[in-house]
């Protein structure tokens, strides 16, 4: 079993990407981004985009119900159906799902977010959650009918509600349940960075036991991405690798493990 996480930004490689999937002969399950199109949309709409900081020091897009409108258009619409396009010219016969379809994933919506505002604490509330469940029976449904899962968000919470939730921590449940043997993160850099100004900063090799000191030194997303893979050790050995998704033949590219190798 290998999942494949396609990050959202603008140089990511779509097309060499999914051609290239051919380098994989084993299950697998694609999980993917758009947040560079969510962006787009949102200045095109001329809707106004508010990012939230903890008091813990991990950011977050605040999502309210225009904020979810617009992942259905950008995630599970737009970028959802042209990754299944591309999968189908390339031979792949993928079914694109957002967590809502099916309840193939399903949160719990955020109580609450601490946040510090000018100077002073307060109590967010968002369409936001952490995914707890996925809907087993469907995904391997799918998986032994020959037919390759294409997720993203929005996902369901307890009330049958629309909320958003962070595709780190989507992976790592999968994992929970599924026991990948690889996860490849291709992303708009060769891989972790430790100066991420200075493509030539590569880290090549983390240890498990080495992300939490890497947690505790950066911060925003990084620092959420950082503790989600952190988390998804926990759930049973794989090999993580997080390298380039911008070049031409990016699957066997992180195959050959050029980029950083997590163990």
């Amino acid at each position: 079993m290998v999942i494949i996480k396609i990050g959202g930004g603008k140089d990511i490689n779509l097309k060499s990407i999914i051609a290239d999937l051919k380098s994989i002969n084993d299950k697998l399950i694609i999980v993917h981004g758009a947040n560079a199109l969510r962006d787009e949309l949102a200045d095109k709409l001329k809707i106004e985009r508010k990012v939230i900081t903890s008091q813990s020091g991990y950011t977050s897009v605040f999502s309210d119900e225009q904020t979810i409108d617009l992942m259905m258009m950008s995630y599970s619409g737009i970028k959802n159906k042209r990754i299944v396009e591309l999968c189908q010219q390339n031979g792949i016969n993928a079914v694109g799902l957002s967590g809502l379809d099916g309840k193939v994933i399903q949160g719990k919506r955020n109580s609450g977010i601490r946040v510090r505002e000018a100077g002073k604490t307060k109590i967010v509330r968002d369409f936001s959650g952490k995914p707890q469940d996925i809907n087993i029976n469907l995904i391997n449904l799918l998986l032994n009918n020959g037919y390759t899962p294409v997720l993203c968000v929005p996902i369901i919470d307890e009330n049958n509600m629309a909320i958003n939730s962070e595709n780190d921590d989507i992976v790592a449940l999968l994992h929970s349940r599924l026991k990948a043997d690889k996860i490849l993160q291709l992303i708009e850099a060769p891989g972790y960075l430790k100066d991420k100004s200075d493509p030539n900063s590569l880290i090549k090799k983390i240890s498990r036991d080495e992300l939490e000191k890497i947690e505790n030194e950066v911060d925003g997303r990084m620092k959420r991405k950082i503790y989600a893979l952190r988390k998804l050790f926990e759930f049973g050995e794989t090999t993580v690798i997080i390298s380039d998704g911008r070049i031409e033949n990016p699957i066997q590219n992180a195959l050959k493990e050029n980029g950083t190798v997590i163990k």
